[in-house]
């Protein structure tokens, strides 16, 4: 028998659950309760919502609950600087004390209750925020910030107690920042800095801190939210709100651990559809950094190559390191799209240029040649010895002189030059002075990028620390890898946004006909069969080999000539995971005696290792192809992701593989095809056809169909080998495996 349904969560029973309120939140949208229309087939939400966070940032009203003018008090320090903050902003402060009068001279209430207004924001100054939260509701405060430590980052306990605060905030009705977080967010920001702005989001204050000091290299800041332990808030929810404000280019993000995997990407793809660029330090790629993030924040940080797979997908853009997270934000913050993606290297010296694009052209960037007609032109200035096709080479002394504006006013003129990158090794006066004001000059009369490379250790010259620093057009950097990163993710970006399609938009929201089908199949806690694998994903439209399950030699024997010879017999049974190591696969059968030898040898080997089989499959042999891998796995973070990669024995010796988070599109499904190191394969090599990469895009994204429909019932879905067959003759699962949550 293959068993009911019984006891089987349906996808329609998840979704009312999520809408009830049954084991979760009820989800909101739009601001209002979430319906079916926004949400997937699971009954995860479609769209993010946007929390209104004017009123933290910008209160009309403060209260101060622990307030205190003590001298030697942590909470003196503390009171003071959010005095100063609340007078920046122009919110009216209230503290609150039981036991004090008045604190620096303001009048103090005894408690929330006594406030003489509702006010906007609650800064909690107390080591236990818990018991403080039922006077927040009663008092009808929006926001609450909790600096208090001790709650996830110390282990079991603290998570705990995490988890009653969150609870009750939720209860409350109000929005919490932290606990664990710090003063960051009631930080001075340079207000005398035009132009777009960054806003910066980190879960470790101190790693923010290089990104603050930017204003000081003229770089404008808007908003700092550190959101510590995001007991409530959580990064998304800032990537939000900040991807709706009109003054901010760029948002900065320093994460260890992410809350909510979904909640991270409906941010994220808020952020995309409206060009905002995201740059992200994650950190867990090790898993030692993965461990200290933990024990810092109390988060998943999730298996990365899942999270870097999840950021490609929707345009965050991930760097390493904080010098790389601030100079990309920044230009992407202030630089304009593109005009065109070509980029030219320009310098005095022909060794600084070559050392240049050596590395820019390894990294990605293109650096095209430039036109016989533009190389002519740029030669009345420069001697005809010096090469000028790309990189441009000037040789120093025209830079000295009328010469040095028209080179770079003749290369910026190029409609197939978006970007100019100078990099200028060390001060060489006046030679670097000149180019340095030549360049801030042409920027200004150009839609182009100028980016410069300031390559002096010292940093105090006055063509660094005045002229390029003073422009706000040109793009100045420190070092040569920095300025390749931050171009190559500014092209990306622009390339990303101009293509972009929310894949939530076209998610399914009503389940297909093939999931009520496959509900008999599923097994709560149990593999299935590879014959009950093979159904399921007959199921979905993915095509197997003609096969029959049979249980005695003589129908094995009429299974074979109505399969066709030559054949290929398993051991079918739910208890099989690597059929090859036991021996219970044989290949290249071509007569009836082979095949009665293969069965009773099969189920004697079965017998012998204990195995219980359902019988024994009888298969088309399928040999002209590429063999990949298409999969699906349930990570902690993210749920159902789909993996594809090369198969058959190479996914264990290469792991060669490209893994999306669904719901996406056509086009992120060929994607990854171009991600693996062995795509060649399918191009075709040493004489051979070029593969069916079509249907192997329309299996991955049937694949998809059963991640998004069947993610909460399959704990893992593995078909390897998928033999894809030469173009135009489709692609064939010879062997699935499917485990059931």
């Amino acid at each position: 028998m293959l068993g009911s349904t019984h006891g089987t969560l349906t996808t329609d029973s998840r979704r009312a659950r999520v809408i009830a309120c049954g084991e979760q939140p009820s989800p909101v949208v739009h601001g209002r309760p979430a319906d079916v229309d926004d949400l997937d087939v699971s009954g995860r939400p479609l769209y993010a919502d946007a929390p209104d966070l004017d009123r933290f940032f910008r209160p009309e009203s403060v209260a101060v609950v622990g307030a205190s003018d003590a001298e030697g008090r942590p909470n003196t320090g503390i009171t003071r600087q959010l005095i100063a903050w609340a007078e920046r902003v122009g919110a009216r402060l209230h503290p609150v004390h039981p036991t004090r009068q008045s604190v620096f001279g303001i009048p103090c209430s005894p408690s929330l209750a006594d406030l003489p207004e509702q006010v906007d924001l609650a800064v909690l100054l107390v080591g236990d925020p818990l018991p403080v939260i039922g006077e927040l509701a009663e008092a009808k405060v929006k926001f609450a910030v909790a600096f208090a430590s001790g709650f996830a980052e110390t282990g079991a306990e603290g998570a705990a107690a995490q988890a009653h605060l969150a609870a009750a905030v939720r209860r409350a009705g109000l929005r919490l920042l932290g606990p664990n977080t710090n003063l960051n967010a009631f930080e001075k920001f340079r207000d005398d800095l035009d132009g777009p702005a960054i806003a910066l989001i980190t879960q470790s204050g101190h790693q923010g801190r290089p990104v603050f000091a930017m204003q000081e290299l003229g770089v404008r800041l808007s908003h700092w939210a550190p959101t510590g332990n995001e007991a409530d808030l959580e990064t998304a929810d800032f990537i939000s709100y900040f991807s709706e404000q009109p003054e901010i280019g760029a948002i900065a993000c320093y994460v260890e651990g992410l809350k909510d995997g979904r909640s991270f990407l409906l941010a994220a793809d808020r952020a995309a559809r409206r060009g905002v660029p995201v740059v992200a330090v994650k950190v867990g790629r090790t898993e030692t950094g993965a461990r200290t993030a933990a024990s810092h924040t109390g988060k998943l940080t999730g298996a990365d190559t899942v999270v870097d797979a999840a950021m490609r997908q929707y345009g965050v853009i991930r760097v390493d390191g904080l010098d790389e997270l601030q100079d990309t934000a920044a230009l992407l913050a202030r630089a304009r799209a593109p005009r065109a993606e070509g980029v030219v290297v320009y310098s005095i010296s022909g060794g600084t240029g070559a050392h240049f694009a050596d590395l820019a052209t390894a990294a990605g960037l293109p650096l095209p040649n430039l036109s016989a007609p533009k190389q002519a032109e740029l030669h009345q200035w420069i001697p005809e010895y010096l090469s000028v096709t790309n990189p441009v080479d000037n040789g120093g002394h025209p830079v000295g002189d009328w010469r040095g504006r028209k080179i770079i006013d003749a290369i910026l003129a190029d409609p197939e030059v978006g970007v100019l990158i100078c990099p200028i090794t060390g001060p060489f006066p006046p030679m670097s002075d000149k180019l340095a004001q030549d360049l801030v000059d042409a920027a200004e009369q150009t839609d182009k990028l100028v980016c410069v490379v300031w390559g002096s250790p010292v940093g105090t010259e006055a063509a660094y620390r005045e002229t390029l620093l003073g422009s706000s057009k040109v793009a100045t950097f420190r070092t040569f890898a920095n300025c390749i990163t931050a171009v190559r993710a500014y092209l990306d970006h622009h390339r990303f946004v101009a293509a972009y399609r929310s894949p939530f938009d076209e998610a399914p929201r009503t389940p297909s006909p093939s999931f009520r089908k496959t509900q008999v199949l599923m097994r709560p806690g149990q593999q299935l069969s590879e014959h009950a694998a093979k159904q399921l994903l007959r199921a979905y439209g993915i095509r197997v080999p003609r096969e029959q399950l049979v249980t005695s030699a003589a129908a094995a024997v009429r299974a074979a000539s109505l399969v066709g010879y030559p054949v290929v017999m398993k051991a079918s049974g739910a208890q099989i995971a690597h059929k090859t190591e036991l021996g219970l696969v044989k290949i290249g059968l071509t007569s009836a005696s082979q095949v009665r030898d293969a069965y009773r040898e099969l189920t004697d080997i079965a017998r012998y290792e204990g195995i219980s089989l359902d019988g024994v499959l009888v298969c088309q042999m399928v040999e002209r192809g590429v063999e990949m891998v298409v999969g699906v796995t349930h990570d902690q973070l993210f749920g159902p992701t789909v993996t594809v990669g090369l198969g058959g024995v190479l996914v264990e010796v290469l792991r060669d593989a490209a893994v999306r988070v669904p719901p996406f599109g056509e086009d992120q499904a060929r994607g990854m095809l171009g991600e693996l190191r062995g795509r060649a394969l399918l191009e075709g090599v040493r004489g051979g056809p070029p593969v069916d990469v079509d249907a192997l895009v329309e299996v991955v994204m049937r694949v998809q169909r059963m991640a998004l429909e069947l993610g909460d019932d399959i704990a893992e879905l593995d078909i390897n080998p998928l033999m894809v067959l030469p173009r135009g003759q489709g692609a064939v699962a010879l062997d699935a495996l499917v485990v059931c949550r």
